[in-house]
């Protein structure tokens, strides 16, 4: 299962985030983005219990992220 995983961060800490999320074996693609969101993360995972797993206690975890919106990928 795959999810695009959108994230707020704290001013100044785009590039921390986005390293240790570059950083972990979930994740496929990484981008520092402008608008709303600070950095967009593709993922994937065995199955959507794993996805929540992943975003609660690793992804939300990082220091200096401040907010997450998860969108599972339907059909790829």
């Amino acid at each position: 299962m795959r999810a695009y995983v959108l994230v707020q961060t704290s001013v100044g800490k785009i590039p921390h985030v986005a390293e240790a999320l570059k950083a972990m074996p979930t994740t496929v693609q990484c981008d520092e983005v402008t608008g709303p969101y600070d950095v967009v993360a593709l993922v994937e995972v065995p199955a959507i219990e794993d996805l929540g797993r992943l975003v609660a206690s690793q992804i939300q975890t990082i220091e200096g992220l401040t907010r997450t919106v998860t969108c599972p990928v339907v059909g790829y």
